[in-house]
């Protein structure tokens, strides 16, 4: 059982005391029971009933509290080394943005870009690269918002820069779990023979995760239920989990996605699974917390993007301030878990994403950091914001 975590603990150590309470009085003597619960000594059989039930109550308490108890571990991701530690990342930023709105179910934002190579699209050979852009078949699984509900779409692309359509994909199901607010703003990666897809579904003041996963016949299949949940009571995510970012180191998933408490605070995590439906949280999380007054990430920290080269792992996370606009933070760690801020700060520098860069996704072609982001030129927590997404690379710099 996990006793570090104070909630699960406390719970456990209530009901138990409470259950041996009962049965410990229901134990007694048939004198001493009746002057104990003021009964009278006609109902001695019932007592003798009450006494197993009451036992068999206290073990499924113990049982169904324990089974919880299994969601929360110490771990971190296999360590890494030989990083400078003077080197960090510069930004350069495409002026134009790649993917913006058009009529229909992504009439009002394009955001969330989630970009992975295609496993099923050779590279044509008499393609002509384009100049520091391998030429390499991509898949991007975005969001796009309609004024009134998330949905995800797929585009292609030969470049990362030149992209096509191809549709809408997801949409909530109101009939079930996922409610009628979103079915988007999530992270894709190719596994097994599948494309999984961990996307954000439920309430909107009370957010999940879910999973889908496709395969080459592109027919998109959800999970029933839920993949991640809030945490319990008073807990860092008691009040939503969102924005997950997926990367894969055998034997596990590894999960960094953003935690709300009932304060409304909004901080990152991690969990582990090893077949990305069942995860374990970190005991310790939150893994990133709040700025401190007049940083970038002083009013919340979300949309984590994660990712290994030069000896560390590195984060690119969005921060929010006070006035709700939005710029990327830059964080490293040898294991995953404990978290270094850096220095740098992104922020948009053109008119369509002055107020709001997001949303990163990241692929590493070598020493070529390559990102999609979003952009908007209103500020916004979520919605609204002419949100479209744009492209950069990340240069090593010291």
């Amino acid at each position: 059982m996990n006793t570090d975590n104070p909630f699960i603990f406390l719970s456990v150590f209530i009901g138990v005391h409470r259950c041996l309470s009962v049965a410990n009085v229901l134990s007694l003597p048939s004198e001493e029971a009746a002057s104990a619960v003021e009964a009278p000594k006609s109902r001695q059989p019932i007592r003798t009933v009450a006494r197993g039930r009451a036992a068999a109550l206290c073990g499924l308490l113990v049982l169904l509290t324990c089974s919880g108890c299994g969601r929360y571990a110490e771990f971190t991701l296999p360590r890494v080394s030989g990083g400078d530690r003077t080197m960090t990342f510069a930004f350069e930023q495409r002026p134009e943005p790649i993917l913006s709105p058009e009529p229909g179910w992504e009439s009002h934002d394009v955001l969330n870009p989630s970009v992975i190579p295609d496993p099923w699209t050779p590279a044509p050979a008499s393609q002509a690269p384009t100049p520091g852009f391998p030429p390499r078949p991509l898949l991007n699984i975005y969001s796009g918002y309609d004024g009134h509900t998330w949905h995800t779409g797929l585009a292609s692309s030969g470049d990362g820069l030149h992209w096509r359509k191809r549709g809408k994909i997801l949409s909530p199901d109101p009939q079930t779990w996922e409610g009628s607010y979103i079915a988007a703003n999530g992270s894709a990666l190719f596994h097994a023979k599948q494309i999984w897809y961990w996307y954000v579904a439920g309430p909107e003041e009370s957010p999940r995760l879910g999973l889908a996963r496709s395969a080459e016949d592109g027919i998109w299949r959800k999970e029933p239920q839920p993949v991640l949940e809030p945490g319990p009571y008073a807990s860092w995510d008691e009040r939503g989990v969102a924005d997950p970012y997926v990367i894969r180191i055998d034997p596990y998933f590894y999960l960094y996605y953003l935690g709300q408490d009932r304060a409304r605070r909004q901080r990152l995590g991690v969990a582990r699974s090893t077949d990305g439906i069942h995860w374990q949280k970190l005991r310790f999380n939150p893994i990133l917390e709040l700025g401190d007054i007049g940083q970038i990430d002083e009013a919340g920290l979300g949309e984590p993007a994660v990712w290994n080269s030069q000896g560390f792992y590195w984060m690119l996370y969005t921060g929010l301030d006070p006035a709700t606009n939005r710029r990327l933070g830059l964080a490293r760690s040898t294991d995953g878990v404990h978290w270094e801020k850096l220095p740098a700060v992104f922020a948009g520098t053109e008119a369509w994403d002055s107020k709001v860069v997001c949303d990163p996704t990241v692929l590493v072609d070598g020493a070529t950091i390559r990102v999609w982001f979003g952009g908007g030129d209103v500020a916004s927590r979520d919605a609204n914001l002419h949100g479209q997404i744009g492209f950069g690379i990340l240069r090593p710099v010291k």
